[in-house]
């Protein structure tokens, strides 16, 4: 366990928790960290081709922005992070990430949301805990 770090990552302030513990555990026991976003699959029904594009584009542009940010906050505390960006729906892709890469430990931001919000939307904690092959750490 701890030999092969992921952080699941779209920056929100969950997930900036997340990044900054997994910075500190791979800095501490010296292993390379890697951190994942996934972006959400884009719209099936558009107006044109040129309005995907765009939305495309500027989703790509984000997820950059993002991991650049990411990766220079690691590397200033020494940590090497390795970056990605994967599509799909986040639960299935970042399971399916796991399994690809090998990973043994996923470490995720916890997100308060209330008890009828997750009622309604279910918790992408709660089912990651549940589906994950490998040891979840969940950061408050």
């Amino acid at each position: 366990m701890f030999r092969k770090l992921l952080v699941a990552y779209d920056g929100s302030d969950g997930a900036d928790r997340a990044l900054r513990a997994g910075i500190e555990l791979a800095r501490v026991i010296g292993v390379d960290l890697h951190a994942v976003s996934v972006e959400e699959e884009l719209p099936r029904y558009a107006a044109t081709l040129d309005e995907l594009e765009e939305v495309k584009a500027h989703k790509d542009a984000y997820f950059a922005q993002l991991l650049r940010e990411a990766e220079a906050v690691a590397r200033a505390e020494g940590v090497t992070l390795h970056t990605a960006v994967v599509p799909g729906h986040e639960v299935r892709a970042l399971v399916d990430y796991i399994h690809q890469h090998g990973f043994d430990t996923l470490l995720i931001g916890f997100h308060g949301h209330s008890a009828i919000s997750e009622r309604i939307r279910g918790s992408t904690t709660g089912s990651l805990v549940l589906s994950s092959p490998c040891t979840v750490v969940v950061v408050k």
